[in-house]
């Protein structure tokens, strides 16, 4: 189940104002906690090879402390991928989100991890509008994918200014880290999908 913020957040949604430390102690009375479980698989590959070097860390305010915050829509993003365990095998899951409203405005899923599954993640962003006319920052870890030369050939084609952390610093895409987390804490952990179609629906649904 949902944690105590994200509780907060959606009673609020409900036109329920109420403050995150009643539902705490709510949830405490009636012995509820979040569900939190780990990620089977690792999603980061780094490829020594790419060239990343004129790819700088965006996400980044005045002092140099990291900074996820957009005032308006389309003009910051980030993105990562994650894996769902099916009956029928691994299913990949691209996203991304915006800054400024924290909506999931892109995704794709794949039986694969080819870089097709995060551009047409963020070309569904494009298409419906969601990607700033004038530019936008998209903010990834440093993963094969996203160092790609088509991926870095798209982005430039678009207007998008890639942004990119240290390695292995996963505090540096963590507002897609606790999205998937979310994901797969209020849905996917409750379920046991036999099939793609099956956990593409659902996960669409939750979208």
């Amino acid at each position: 189940m949902a944690g105590r913020d994200q509780i907060t957040t959606i009673l609020d949604h409900e036109g329920i104002p109420v403050a995150s430390g009643t539902v705490g102690t709510v949830m405490n009375k009636q012995g509820l906690r979040a569900v939190r479980m780990r990620a089977w698989e690792k999603t980061t590959v780094v490829d020594p090879a790419a060239r990343t070097e004129h790819i700088k860390n965006h996400m980044l305010d005045a002092d140099g402390k990291r900074d996820f915050t957009a005032t308006v829509p389309g003009t910051k993003l980030v993105g990562d991928i994650t894996y769902l365990r099916t009956g029928a095998g691994w299913l990949y899951l691209a996203t991304v989100i915006d800054l400024a409203t924290r909506m999931v405005v892109g995704w794709s899923m794949a039986s694969h991890m080819r870089t097709e599954l995060i551009v047409d993640a963020i070309t569904m962003a494009r298409d419906h509008g969601r990607l700033h006319p004038d530019g936008a920052i998209f903010g990834s870890d440093r993963g094969s994918k996203y160092t790609s030369g088509d991926f870095q050939k798209w982005c430039a084609g678009n207007k998008i200014t890639q942004s990119m952390g240290e390695v292995g610093a996963c505090w540096d895409n963590a507002v897609a880290e606790s999205s998937f987390s979310h994901v797969k804490a209020e849905m996917y952990h409750h379920h046991d999908f036999g099939n793609h179609m099956s956990a593409r629906t659902s996960v669409m649904e939750y979208i």
